[in-house]
């Protein structure tokens, strides 16, 4: 994201017709920098100004200093703005704003929740009601927010819904069924519901939610404001506005220079490594062990079992890494993500399937639409195989995926500084979401995409989309230069030993492994947790997954192995991470646990059902005994 002195002029459409500047505005605007906003100049409520200044956030984004104004105004607004450019911001300011002025005017309906803010996935979620909370952090009107999601029991979504609040934070199917199961009544969100908000709109259908959508539409009254929020133009979008808004004001923002909108911030250096497909595990291991690159680092795979397989041969060289995916319970991912921001493990495997599957659905409906008629006795055969079929999968799939599982999109990664396309994404669509999680909030970045011969024409898509929309006639995507082949070719014969060593047996074993440590971190834990927040470190998601020790010869790579080319590339990072000055992480001290000589036990085996009132109890009633034992002691 550029800052709001490096921003460009802006093109504004309403409905399908462009408002075109006069001559006049466009020489003055080339004639001088667009001068930075605060957010005192955009007249926001006093109270969200200060919680932004707890923040340290002064200046408005670009998003921010044109959408605030149009949403004050009462405008339907599309807006769209890269990932990173603080589009959660610009439509949080405005709602909250709105919805405390009518509080300290008693104005405020209150039969059913006043807003609804629906996002694609239960992460973003959880991101996005996490930021409105911060933002009422020094408000005297007490507005309630409230996330729910379908993870959550009948029970607790109506004691979450109870009062009911101002906010709704979710996802249109959880909304939908509230409202079909009658936990949410249809009529009074008609009567209360001014203001509608889909944020990742260009997501929202690809997660099969327009039927939910559509089931919405009867409720909500013709009066409410709709906002719009996304990263990227599509037809999904374009089909999402003639759904549900009335003749927005579409805001389009090119934030460099005059020129259009970058998908990619300059501040994100872009690089490539062509390899063969067997040899993908050679060269990220030569990255990581080198220290070529900067951490923490966030690894893309397209599959699960890619992900486990990555792990478990990093591993095998003492390199520790967590794997993010579909399987674990929401409140491991959840965990996870604030662990890998808060820099208690480098290295975060993160697993990108959610449109693999669904094209491989595609992909079996139009074989089906071409297929012709089968006979009766042929049709009875297909029904038994499917069964069968059906049976095998049932024993394969323990563990349900999440169908709101999703980590490309609207997740705020902290200073990640590089993302590696270990496998490449399906779409150049795919290659901005997965870049935008580095470099956020201008800061500086890099993304690594490892090319095998097969994804070549899905690269060259790529390179093609970005000359495209940046008219530029070289690559915007070059060779990764610190890496040499001698590097590479020093490891060879130890990554493939290590390479044929882990097995879809041992891969099957981990995610089960990784599912029951993750499942009782969720669970049994979660009160204990609640008790004692600073015992959240000690459950690390980077825990070794195999029994085998990892032999010293390949924990540390002998220093003859290690070309001098490769070994001045390495100290350039390590000084430039100094410079920078990032640390190694640390994790805190664990003062929340005695033991002896300031030793820290293990929370699973401390850990107690009762709560701290139950063992103050049992203290309480054991310190009599102890008197008397210490008496007979002295005596």
């Amino acid at each position: 994201m550029e800052t709001a002195e490096e921003a460009g002029q802006e093109v504004f459409t309403t409905g399908e017709e462009e408002r075109i500047p006069d001559a006049a505005a466009c020489s003055r605007e080339e004639g001088k920098e667009e001068e930075e906003v605060s957010f005192d100049e955009l007249g926001l409520d006093e109270q969200l100004k200060r919680a932004l200044r707890k923040k340290g956030i002064a200046k408005a984004t670009p998003i921010q200093r044109e959408a605030i104004p149009l949403i004050l105004e009462g405008k339907d607004v599309v807006a769209k703005a890269k990932t990173g450019s603080g589009k959660t911001f610009a439509y949080l300011l405005p709602l909250l704003h709105e919805l405390l002025k009518l509080s300290s005017e008693g104005r405020i309906r209150k039969p059913a929740p006043n807003a609804f803010i629906l996002v694609p996935t239960r992460e973003l979620c959880q991101q996005v009601y996490n930021e409105a909370l911060s933002l009422l952090e020094f408000c005297t009107c007490k507005l309630r927010v409230a996330q729910v999601t379908a993870s959550m029991s009948d029970k607790d979504i109506t004691v979450a819904l109870s009062g009911p609040p101002n906010i709704l934070v979710s996802t249109p199917a959880c909304v939908a069924t509230c409202i079909s199961k009658g936990i949410i009544c249809g009529p009074s969100v008609k009567e209360s519901l001014s203001m509608m908000i889909l944020d990742e709109a260009d997501l929202l259908l690809s997660y099969r939610c327009e039927d939910d959508l559509k089931a919405l539409i009867p409720h909500i009254p013709r009066s409410c404001q709709s906002i719009l929020m996304s990263a990227t133009s599509s037809s999904d979008v374009d089909k999402l506005i003639k759904l549900l808004l009335h003749n927005p004001f579409i805001l389009t923002l090119s934030e460099v220079g005059r020129a259009k909108d970058e998908v990619i911030p300059k501040n994100v250096q872009q690089f490539s490594i062509s390899c063969d497909a067997k040899d993908k595990m050679l060269h990220i291991l030569a990255l990581l062990k080198f220290e070529l690159i900067q951490k923490k680092v966030l690894i893309f795979v397209n599959s699960i079992d890619m992900a486990f397989r990555l792990r478990l041969f990093l591993e095998k060289f003492g390199i520790r890494s967590a794997v993010l995916n579909a399987e674990l319970p929401q409140n491991s991912r959840l965990h996870i993500i604030e662990a890998f921001n808060a820099r208690l493990f480098d290295y975060l495997i993160a697993t990108d399937d959610t449109k693999t599957k669904e094209e491989k659905q595609n992909n079996k409906d139009k074989e089906n639409k071409k297929e012709p008629k089968l006979s009766r006795k042929r049709e009875k055969q297909t029904n038994k195989e499917n069964k069968k079929e059906s049976k095998v999968s049932r024993k394969h799939l323990q563990q349900t995926l999440d169908a709101e599982f999703g980590v490309v999109r609207g997740i705020d990664f902290k200073n990640v500084f590089t993302v590696v396309n270990f496998d490449m994404p399906l779409d150049a669509a795919g290659y901005v979401h997965r870049v935008g999680r580095t470099g956020r909030a201008n800061k500086t970045g890099s993304s690594i995409s490892l090319v095998s011969q097969e994804e070549d024409s899905t690269f060259k898509e790529i390179e093609h989309m970005l000359q495209d929309v940046e008219k530029k006639d070289m690559d915007c995507i070059s060779p990764f230069p610190l890496l040499t082949k001698d590097a590479v070719e020093s490891l060879r014969y130890r990554a493939q030993d290590v390479a044929r060593s882990v097995t879809t047996r041992d891969i099957q074993e981990a995610r089960r492994q990784d599912i029951k440590n993750e499942i009782l971190n969720s669970e049994k834990l979660k009160s204990h947790f609640e008790e004692n927040p600073r015992d959240l470190d000690l459950l690390k998601h980077d825990k070794l997954l195999s029994n085998k020790e990892i032999p010293a010869h390949l924990r540390d790579v002998p220093d003859y192995l290690i070309d001098p080319k490769t070994k001045e590339a390495s100290n350039v990072v390590k000084l430039s991470r100094a410079a920078m000055g990032i640390e190694k992480p640390q994790r805190r001290k664990r003062q929340g646990f005695k033991g002896e000589s300031g030793k820290s036990r293990d929370p699973l085996k401390t850990f107690s059902a009762e709560g701290k009132r139950g063992r103050r109890r049992k203290d309480r009633e054991g310190e009599p005994g102890r008197r008397k034992k210490s008496r007979k002691a002295e005596s």
